[in-house]
C-alpha cells in the first residue's frame, strides 16, 4: 500500500512517515499543497493524508482539484482547526474522513486502515436495488436509473448501511459502528453532514429522517 502525506509541519510529517513505514506502508512525504497535488495526480497512491493549512495551495483546494479530475483516492484530512463548519467544508470538497490535531497516532492508523479496508473490499457482494437506485457494493458504484452518482468513500459507506436495510430505520449508532469503527470519538452528529450530502446527490425524498430514531432509505420518486 502506498500512502502520500501532505503536511507542512515537517517534524509531524516525518514522525508519521516513520510510524506508517513501520506498519508496512510505502510512504512519500511533501510539505506543499501544489507539490502534493502534483504527486497525488501523478502517483498511484492508495490513500492521501492531507493537511488543510498548507503553503502554495490549501488542503481544501487540493482535495477539490483531485475530485474534479475524477481521482477517487481516499483522503484523510488533518487540521488544527476545530468546528462543524470546517469539517463540513472539508467533506464537501470530497474528503473521506477528518481528524483534528492533536490526535492519537493509534486513532490515525485505525482510520487509515478502515478507509483502505473499505476501498479494497470486493467479492460476491450483491447489487442493492432501492427503486431506481442501484448500489453496487462490489464495484462500489451507485446508479440512479442510467446515471452514475459520484460518492466519496465515506458517503458510499453510509449509503451502503442504509441500502442493506432499505425501508427500515437505521440509527446513528448503527451507522457509526459500521462506518467509523471504534476509532471515532467525535460528535455523532457528523452523520448529519453525510446524510445532507447524500440527499443533495440522490434526491432529498430518498432518505427520510425518523425523529429520535434514525434514517430510512426509500425508493423515492
Amino acid at each position: 500500500m502506498r500512502l502520500l502525506i501532505v503536511e507542512d509541519e515537517k517534524r509531524l510529517a516525518l514522525s508519521l512517515a516513520r510510524g506508517l513505514t513501520a506498519e508496512g506502508y510505502a510512504v512519500d512525504v511533501v510539505h506543499d499543497g501544489l507539490e502534493g497535488l502534483h504527486m497525488a495526480s501523478e502517483g498511484s497512491y492508495d490513500l492521501v493524508v492531507l493537511d488543510i493549512m498548507l503553503p502554495g495551495m490549501n488542503g481544501y483546494r487540493v482535495c477539490a482539484a483531485l475530485r474534479a479530475a475524477g481521482d477517487d483516492v481516499p483522503i484523510l484530512m488533518l487540521t488544527a482547526k476545530d468546528g462543524e463548519y470546517d469539517e463540513a467544508e472539508g467533506l464537501d470538497t470530497g474528503a473521506d474522513d477528518y481528524l483534528t490535531k492533536p490526535f492519537s497516532y493509534v486513532v490515525l492508523v485505525a482510520r487509515i486502515k478502515a478507509l483502505l479496508r473499505r476501498r479494497g473490499r470486493s467479492g460476491g457482494s450483491p447489487v442493492l436495488a432501492v427503486g431506481d437506485l442501484r448500489v453496487d457494493t462490489a464495484a462500489r458504484r451507485v446508479f440512479r436509473a442510467e446515471d452514475e452518482i459520484s460518492l466519496t468513500a465515506k458517503e458510499f459507506a453510509v449509503l451502503e448501511q442504509l441500502a442493506v436495510r432499505a425501508g427500515e430505520v437505521v440509527s446513528k449508532a448503527q451507522i457509526l459502528e459500521h462506518v467509523w469503527d471504534f476509532a471515532y470519538d467525535g460528535d455523532p452528529n457528523i452523520i448529519e453532514v453525510y446524510i445532507s450530502a447524500l440527499r443533495r446527490k440522490l434526491g432529498a425524498p430518498r432518505i427520510q429522517t425518523v425523529r429520535g430514531a434514525g434514517y430510512r432509505l426509500v425508493a423515492g420518486r
